[in-house]
């Protein structure tokens, strides 16, 4: 009798092994994902996207004969915090309470806790997650006093910079981060690792021209100068730690360049032979160089999916008429630039590395949405996508592995500065506006001050007019309802993709959808 129990314990025994290590050849088996995102780096700055680019980008130009780049790339939005949002959740910026603009250093939480992000997602999958980099979607700061005049730069609450933040990185998925709340030009300049400020600010720090930063508290640990690669020793340190783990990890690093401040490293002063702005494009291109020297270095670069991208389109505070003189267009052939509802604004560089499975050296036309990342790791991961979760994100992977040659996206919906729409279906596109949407001419304030007479919406078919020349919307009404509608259902119902209806954050009096919906 004792004989077949301790025969049977250790049949138990040698099946929950071999189920273990079954478990864990499978976990090692999952791709790692590392994710950078630039900060206002235009489509035209990368030089395998511009043939008459002035940018030497020898590292991302390599990702792309190594990988695959998408020419029809997208942002959700023309601007930061909203484009964050949408990679995060895989759902459409303008769904959450956020309609325009961006949030500030001191806002709290843009999403909601009940929200599921990639993070979290990939956590349930047996992923190590880390952030790294610059947050921008807000975090609950301990308030002591609130700030008389919230949305003046001049003015800011009072922090206990002593006690942990709430809602932040760890709370939507991340098991380690380190950052800072917003961009490198909005107080308070401090690091949070793992919720916790590094050090308490005493200190207030400002800067004017192209290496502006607002004045704000700055703590001794927080040099503008060096927070770029500050930022890329923590993401290298992570790797290679991560390396030695057999969990595969995902890493969103989100870099503050080269948004203003424009702030090159003395190794990069004067390389681009353009001007400041097109020398920190180079670093950032470094920074790249540097995260996939470290992944060969560690022996794991065959099986990591690394994504590069940025959150918009290049800002005018890259000095164009500079860049102009040295024939370099940061938008490329595209109409506008970052906060713009043209292509400027949102068309942006995309390209995806993967060794052991993506295509290599290729480059494909479909559209995509940077929202598509939660539906490629769900894919990835094996993810079952509820449909409360990542509404409007569909799964590139067909494309990146070259599995299927498919559209993988019927519509695709833009959103400017200003809260104004784009919705696109093939050549096609609807703007809901007159104007940019945006910073470029006619803006908002061009046409209001200047009591300017234009269409309320604009069509382009972009197949034969790239850059948005000819508005179509009188010879071509017909398309233009089409579109509209829609976009209305789009709005309406919650969602892009297939699923139950859902609902949307804060929509009562948003003058930008009622002329949409109604």
């Amino acid at each position: 009798m004792k004989l077949k129990i301790s025969l049977l314990v250790f049949v138990v025994i040698a099946v929950a092994c071999k189920t273990t290590s079954n478990q864990t050849s499978t976990i090692k088996q999952q791709p790692n994902i590392i994710y950078i995102l630039a900060d206002d780096l235009g489509y035209g700055d990368v030089q395998n996207y511009n043939s008459d680019g002035k940018i030497a980008t020898p590292n991302l130009d390599q990702m792309a004969i190594n990988g695959v780049k998408f020419t029809d790339a997208h942002t959700s939005s023309a601007v930061c915090t909203p484009t964050r949002y949408g990679i995060l959740t895989g759902r459409y910026n303008w769904r959450s309470t956020l309609k325009k603009s961006v949030i500030n250093g001191y806002s709290k939480s843009l999403i909601k806790q009940e929200r599921v992000t990639i993070a979290e997602m990939l956590q349930s999958q047996g992923y190590a997650t880390a952030f790294v980099g610059k947050w921008h979607l807000g975090w609950d700061w301990k308030i002591l006093k609130e700030d008389p005049k919230p949305n003046s730069p001049r003015t800011a609450p009072v922090v206990d910079f002593t006690a942990p933040i709430k809602n932040g990185p760890s709370t939507h998925g991340f098991d380690y981060s380190f950052g800072f709340c917003a961009s490198l030009d909005m107080a308070p300049y401090v690091y949070v690792e793992n919720d916790m400020p590094t050090r308490v600010p005493t200190k207030y720090t400002a800067n004017k021209k192209k290496k502006f930063w607002r004045k704000g508290l700055t703590a001794d640990d927080f040099d503008h100068n060096t927070v770029l690669q500050d930022l890329t020793d923590k993401a290298v340190t992570y790797i290679g730690n991560q390396a030695k783990n057999s969990k595969p990890f995902f890493l969103y690093f989100p870099l503050p360049a080269p948004h203003t401040p424009i702030l090159p490293s003395a190794q990069f002063l004067g390389k681009s032979k353009t001007n400041e702005y097109g020398d920190f494009v180079m670093q950032v291109d470094d920074v790249v160089g540097q995260i996939r020297k470290e992944l060969k270095r560690q022996g794991i670069s065959e099986n990591t999916l690394l994504v590069f991208t940025s959150d918009n389109g290049c800002s005018p505070k890259a000095d164009f008429e500079e860049l102009a003189a040295v024939n370099h267009k940061p938008s490329g052939v595209f109409r506008g630039s970052k906060a713009d509802i043209f292509e400027g604004g949102h068309r942006v560089p995309f390209i995806v590395e993967w060794p052991a499975k993506a295509l290599k050296s290729a480059s494909t036309t479909k559209t995509i949405c940077t929202t598509d990342f939660f539906a490629t790791c769900a894919d990835i991961a094996g993810y079952i996508i509820k449909d409360s979760e990542g509404e409007d994100s569909n799964s590139m992977l067909p494309l990146i592995t070259g599995t299927k040659d498919i559209d993988i996206r019927e519509y695709l919906v833009s959103h400017s500065i200003s809260g104004d729409f784009a919705i696109r279906k093939g050549d096609w596109k609807l703007i809901t506006c007159p104007g940019s949407g945006g910073w470029s001419y006619p803006s908002p304030k061009d046409i209001r001050k200047q009591k300017l007479d234009l269409p309320k919406m604009q069509l382009y078919n972009l197949k034969d007019d790239i850059a948005e020349t000819k508005n179509l919307i009188a010879e071509h009404s017909e398309k233009a309802t089409e579109l509209k509608a829609a976009l209305k259902k789009i709005i309406l119902d919650g969602r892009s993709t297939q699923g139950a209806k859902q609902t949307n954050e804060g929509m009562d009096n948003w003058p930008q959808i009622k002329a949409i919906i109604n």
